[in-house]
């Protein structure tokens, strides 16, 4: 019965011109169906949002909206114009790239520190989303992102535009529609298959080639004196920083690097009052990271752990942590030097003040982040640079020249 009326509502939505031409599909791939839903404002309640709103393509896919200071806001806005999150939009390149949220262990390289045991990969900060397609599934029906009631209504606003009925149809099948589950899957699949493609994850910044042959010509050379140089030696050092402990994945100079082993760790982030203030959280609210919602993880000893996230494209993602308490990179690298006994960095250089406590301190993980050396401002300074050189080259742009051209000169 279900289908019968799915193919009734396509007749009459194609007689007021809901469609395209029948006999010329408007999507022929899930892949090309994942992009259009992925920038489909009409699958939130008020139909202004879409996934595209809190990842925009054009600033590394993560929300480039600012906020009344004029810097990138810390959270996203929901759908309904008021509502604020609590946490920091990720970006979305390399996401595809992120294994399904298990237990287990992992090597680590470039580390003086034992190889990981523990809860690794998923989607989301806290991994949640055991995967792409269960991730994509999660802002639809959140009602402070785009406030869909249910499945349900989902997939009516999806049985309002002929061209999805068609590709869903052909694509997963001519019974997709029989049950909303159903749809609503293979609308999440979709996005994820989206979410897969080389646009996401195209592995050509400035890092990338230099792992070329020198004479390819899209080589890059990181010369040997210059602050990129310096600072990449830096990142992948032993005995001088804890860098490559967490961000690490494969053996050094090894292809298809993501810069996150995809552990979870509680750092010591402080709260992040301005935000706490400006979404109304209850009086006494804690973040408790991967214990908070994820339903796979009960122990007190998980409370205020994250996942690591990926580097890539870190210095066009701001702001940083999963709060979005951080505006400056360098800030990010001077706050991990500040654990270290002796440090300079005793002051927050974006407050004037010492750090903040951490939200969750019985469980911040002093094992890796007191491994390393003390760092100047001039480490800080070489470290940020090479991470300038993790950006995605059609990102590259977003980078001053003359940031380039500092980090660049010998």
């Amino acid at each position: 019965m279900r289908k019968y009326l799915t193919v009734l509502l396509a007749l009459l939505l194609s007689s007021c011109g809901g469609s395209s031409d029948s006999s010329s599909p408007a999507f022929d791939s899930k892949e090309a169906l994942g992009e259009s839903l992925f920038n489909d404002v009409s699958l939130s309640f008020n139909r202004t949002q879409s996934c595209a709103s809190c990842h925009d393509v054009a600033q590394a896919f993560t929300d480039s909206r600012k906020n009344d200071s004029d810097q990138t806001a810390a959270v996203s806005i929901g759908d309904d114009g008021v509502s604020l999150g609590d946490r920091n939009a990720p970006t979305v390149t390399y996401a595809s790239q992120t294994p399904d949220f298990h237990n287990g262990s992992r090597t680590r390289f470039n580390s003086q520190q034992s190889d990981y045991s523990g809860w690794l990969g998923g989607q989301f900060h806290d991994g949640r989303a055991t995967t792409l397609a269960d991730q994509a599934g999660g802002p639809p029906l959140n009602p402070i992102e785009m406030g869909m009631p249910d499945r349900a209504s989902v997939v009516e606003r999806l049985l309002e535009n002929t061209d999805y009925i068609a590709a869903l149809e052909t694509l997963y099948g001519t019974d997709v529609f029989d049950a909303t589950d159903t749809a609503y899957d293979a609308m999440t699949d979709a996005i994820a298959r989206f979410e897969a493609t080389d646009a996401f994850a195209p592995f050509d910044s400035k890092y990338d080639r230099s792992l070329l042959d020198s004479d390819d010509p899209d080589y890059y050379d990181y010369g040997v004196i210059s602050k990129v140089a310096s600072g990449k030696v830096l990142f992948f050092s032993q005995q001088f920083t804890n860098c490559a402990t967490c961000h690490q994945l494969k053996r050094q100079s090894s292809s298809g690097e993501t810069f996150t082993g995809y552990e979870y760790h509680n750092i010591g982030v402080p709260i992040n009052t301005a935000v706490r203030s400006a979404n109304g959280s209850t009086d006494g609210f804690i973040d408790t990271g991967l214990q908070f919602n994820n339903s796979a993880v009960t122990a007190d000893t998980e409370a205020g752990k994250f996942k690591v996230p990926t580097l890539r494209n870190v210095a066009v993602t701001a702001p940083y942590m999963h709060n979005g308490v951080f505006n400056e990179l360098a800030t990010v690298v001077k706050f991990y030097d500040h654990w270290l006994t002796g440090s300079s960095n005793s002051l927050n250089p974006e407050t004037g003040v010492a750090w903040a406590d951490p939200e969750i301190s019985d469980t911040v993980n002093l094992t890796e982040l007191q491994d390393g050396s003390l760092l100047d401002d001039d480490d800080v300074e070489v470290l940020v640079c090479f991470m300038m050189t993790l950006t995605d080259a059609r990102y590259e742009s977003l980078i001053p020249d003359v940031e380039w051209e500092n980090c660049e000169a010998e």
